[in-house]
Parts: C-alpha cells; structure tokens; sequence
C-alpha cells in the first residue's frame, strides 16, 4: 500500500476513514476556495497541491471527469496565477455581458451532453486504463465542464464565477455523499459558504470599485 491509496487512512472521524489523499486535498481546497474569495493570489498556489491529490482520488473512485478536470483546472491554475499578477487596473474584478452568459450556457450544455457520452463508455475505450465503468457519468461532466468554466472565469476576475461556483457545490455535495466521499462531500458544504462569502465580497469590491 503506498501513501497515495485511499485505503491509506490517516485517521477516523465517527467511523469514517479519512484517507491521506482526501485530507491533503481537502485542506488545500479548503484555502485555495478561501483565498479566492479573498481575490488573493495564494488561491493558485494552494491550488495546485489540490489538483494533484484529488486527481489521485477521483481516479480511484472512478469519477474520471472530475479526474480530467484536475488536469484542466491545473493548467487554468497557470494562467490565473500569470494573470492575477498584473497591475491592478489591468486586473480589477468586472462582469460579462448578456450575449457571453447565452453563450457559455449553451457551451455548457453542449460540451457536458458529449463529454458525458465519452466518460459513460470510456472503459470501453481504453479499457487499459480505465477497467471499471464510469460512476455518474453525465453529472460527473456536467460538474466538470461548469467547473472549466467557472475557472475561467475566476482567472479573469469576473464576478460571475461565484454564481457558477454555487452551482458546482450544490451538486457536488449531493454527487460526492453518494459515492461516500463523505468528507470531500462536507468540504463542498464549507465551500459552499465560501462561495457565498466570495460573491458578497466581490460585488462589494465590483460596487466600490
């Protein structure tokens, strides 16, 4: 058994095993949620170590389309990092226009329809790799490509990003109680919090600003 199985327990909390690879990454989710909502730019650093450890877990749980969006979200986490390091006036918190949320909605129920038809039948696929079917494939990439946009988003300061992050929670906390992640799916309840607080603190700063 080597440190990144999640039969590798760190301890119990009311009988639940919480394995190293669930406690990293929930604790750097947990400060990479909290710094962007603090638009500080400590949220990719952190960011990054989240990325990593739950591309380990949601690979050994079978949710393959949030295992590909760690991937995504780490490259995003690149830019954002690029980007939020500009000067300030040219990276102050703003918002999208009308015809870019049409737009984006229809991306999102576009690309999730598709990319839930490849992850239902990606064993079959690259049956190598991926030996065992896909749990909730079209919620797992519905939650997948939200969460690509809702990056987006963030990278660029929009405020819409909150709102999409909301969403991504919601689900999230239902999605991950079923497949007994219980404490990645009590992480999103936190996140869900700070995704509020998020969007309260940038309209305040949208306003002020």
């Amino acid at each position: 058994m080597t440190f990144f199985d999640i039969k590798n327990i760190a301890f119990e909390i009311i009988g639940y095993p919480i394995s190293y690879v669930e406690l990293i990454g929930t604790l750097f989710g947990l400060l990479s949620v909290y710094f962007a909502s603090r638009a500080n730019i400590l949220t990719w650093t952190t960011g990054i170590i989240n990325e990593l450890f739950l591309f380990i877990l949601f690979f050994q749980v079978h949710l393959y389309a949030d295992m590909f969006l760690q991937v995504f979200f780490f490259l995003v986490t690149l830019y954002g990092w690029y980007n939020w390091k500009q000067k300030p006036q040219q990276n102050s918190i703003t918002s999208i226009s009308s015809k870019t949320k049409i737009w984006l909605a229809s991306v999102l129920i576009i690309s999730t329809i598709i990319a839930g038809f490849f992850i239902k039948n990606i064993h079959l696929y690259l049956p190598n790799y991926f030996k065992i079917r896909a749990a909730f494939p079209f919620i797992d990439s519905f939650v997948m490509v939200l969460s690509i946009i809702a990056t987006v988003l963030l990278a660029k300061k929009k405020i819409e990003t909150w709102y999409l992050w909301i969403l991504v929670d919601i689900v999230c906390v239902f999605l991950f109680f079923k497949k007994g992640i219980v404490f990645l799916a009590l992480e999103y309840l936190v996140f869900l919090g700070l995704a509020t607080y998020g969007l309260w603190n940038w309209k305040k700063q949208l306003n002020n600003g």
